[in-house]
């Protein structure tokens, strides 16, 4: 298989993950999902262009976006059940509460 078809699913992918954070604007696990799914696209492509240019670099920087995704989305989940037990919901319409 050729690279060009993997550098179309990473890029098929990116777009459904920035079009799911755009798109939906009313459940905050929705959104985070879309993150990373987005975030996988990015270090996706980053190990194709490192297998494409025999270069090391590109496959270590993946691992580092991958930590860097499962901190963020560990972290956003504590903060959507703290939100979750405070409020009792996790739609983002009622985030505008928070502001009073």
């Amino acid at each position: 298989m050729d690279f060009i078809h993997f550098f179309f699913i990473s890029s098929l992918m990116f777009v459904i993950g920035v079009g799911g954070v755009v798109f939906n604007r009313t459940n905050i696990v929705v959104i985070l999902m879309s993150l990373e799914l987005s975030l996988l696209a990015v270090s996706l492509n980053f190990i194709i262009f490192s297998v494409c240019l025999d270069d090391l670099i590109g496959q270590i920087f993946a691992i580092f976006i991958l930590i860097i995704a499962a901190c963020e989305s560990s972290v956003g989940l504590a903060i959507i059940l703290v939100y979750f037990r405070v409020r009792g919901s996790i739609r983002l319409d009622q985030a505008s509460l928070l502001k009073s």
